[in-house]
């Protein structure tokens, strides 16, 4: 397998949700919503993903499984995929990245990284 060719982007926005939260108790909800765009020439299409989650303790959780929130979606030239879900963890910051597992036109399958981004309550970091 490929690591990714130069043409996926992958960016990141999170969000903590103090909603389904209650920090008394250890449980921090963060969502974090994606945008993979394919600057490629060709569609690409998203088989699996694969998640490290690292909390603040350095616990370290991995998530794999087909597709993202049910979908394998086929992202086409010029197309950007959005999505959005969630991730609970005990601690009030933590990280995640990875990857996701795609086939290109031609068949051939790659690996487009996610690059790495923080979760953390408001105001919580400097």
């Amino acid at each position: 397998m490929n690591v990714e060719p130069a043409n996926i982007e992958v960016l990141v926005q999170t969000e903590y949700l103090p909603e389904q939260s209650s920090p008394e108790d250890n449980r921090f909800v963060f969502a974090y919503h994606i945008a993979i765009t394919n600057y490629g020439h060709s569609s690409a299409q998203l088989l699996n993903r694969h998640w490290i989650i690292t909390d603040g303790n350095q616990r370290i959780r991995e998530v794999q499984g087909e597709g993202v929130v049910g979908q394998q979606p086929l992202i086409l030239p010029g197309e950007t995929y959005t999505y959005s879900s969630g991730t609970l963890m005990e601690t009030s910051v933590g990280s995640m990245h990875g990857y996701y597992e795609m086939i290109d036109a031609r068949g051939e399958i790659f690996k487009a990284i996610i690059p790495p981004f923080t979760l953390a309550l408001p105001n919580h970091l400097h």
